[in-house]
């Protein structure tokens, strides 16, 4: 690349926080707010490195299992929702819970639960293993059966063709899914879609926006952690809209200065659990190396929000109402208000 040539930064937006992320941090921290710190997490509340490191110094505890929270201590339950068999564990220990499961997420569990009650055959289009799918799937296992990708489409048996529906984990490439769907439907054509897409709004906005980065950049870099599905979609997703290549960092200081090698537009996203500070970042690392030209593509806007946890609402309301009569405060490491 000579010194004359043209750089430039093509910034995808939408990126970044979608409404259910959003809720769910500023759940654990409004929580740690009202009760005082420790609070429990079970998994990560969102899958990004940065907030779970943020939150940890903020007074947060992650642990992996339900068993692993101390007897009537404080959990709040990650975005990506859990089955009903955790909740149960959660009553069995006493815990005072917090339900940050996104709403998007909550609305396909009820969808699996609708079906299964009416005894359909539910192909639930994600991959193994995600936490999203393992809480879908514990809320009728008896009827769900994961389909991971096009590939999978020839191993799935179902008990009657002319009861079967799909249902999908949100954060997934939309292309990929409808063709997974498209060969399910091959195989049964009386195969049934869900009342709505279950393709979460913000995983669609970030994946179309960064579909018109991609077709201008040399390379595409994606901010967001490895084990956040959204975000390694943006990486399939660029390269197949025409990126010459593309790569998945957390930080800024990740990045390779041989990646840009020959570059002169770089196309910039982040992953649906990714703070714009880390995103800022990028943008500044760039532009100490002569990228400093941004220029934003935003092919939709967002305006959708979530309402916090109903248990975190009632105590911060019953807060609020004590505070303006001259009352005791609601807060408290009990979380009474919490539901157990």
């Amino acid at each position: 690349m000579t010194a004359t040539s043209a750089r430039r930064v093509l910034l995808a937006a939408p990126r970044g926080y979608c409404a259910g992320v959003d809720r769910a941090v500023i759940a654990v921290e409004k929580a740690l707010e009202q009760y005082g710190a420790p609070i429990y997490v079970r998994k990560e509340i969102v899958h990004n490195k940065y907030v779970v490191q943020t939150l940890e110094k903020k007074g947060a505890i992650f642990v992996d299992e339900t068993e692993e929270v101390p007897q009537g201590a404080i959990v709040i339950f990650s975005a990506h929702g859990v089955a009903p068999v955790v909740h149960e564990e959660a009553r069995q220990r006493q815990l005072a819970t917090i339900d940050a499961t996104c709403p998007l997420v909550t609305k396909v569990h009820k969808e699996a639960v609708r079906f299964a009650n009416e005894d359909y055959d539910i192909l639930l289009i994600g991959h193994e293993g995600h936490e999203e799918v393992i809480g879908t799937s514990g809320e009728a296992p008896d009827h769900i059966t994961l389909v991971d990708g096009p590939a999978d489409v020839k191993n799935v048996e179902v008990r009657d063709e002319s009861k079967v529906v799909w249902l999908s984990q949100t954060t997934l490439s939309v292309d990929e899914t409808m063709e997974t769907v498209d060969a399910l439907k091959e195989r049964f054509p009386q195969l049934i879609s869900p009342p709505s897409d279950d393709i979460c709004y913000a995983t669609q906005n970030r994946q179309t926006a960064v579909k018109q980065v991609a077709a201008e950049s040399d390379l595409v870099i994606v901010v967001g952690s490895k084990n956040s599905s959204n975000s390694v979609r943006l990486v399939e997703v660029a390269l197949g809209a025409g990126a010459k290549a593309g790569h998945l960092v957390d930080f800024a200081d990740e990045i390779d200065e041989a990646w840009l090698e020959g570059v002169s537009t770089v196309g910039v996203t982040s992953g649906a659990s990714v703070p714009d500070v880390l995103v800022e970042g990028v943008l500044e690392w760039l532009a100490e190396r002569g990228f400093g030209d941004v220029e934003v593509v935003q092919p939709m806007e967002e305006s959708l929000t979530f309402s916090l946890p109903k248990e975190l609402r009632r105590d911060l309301r019953a807060e609020a109402a004590a505070a303006s009569t001259g009352g005791s405060s609601a807060g408290g490491s009990s979380a009474g208000g919490a539901e157990r």
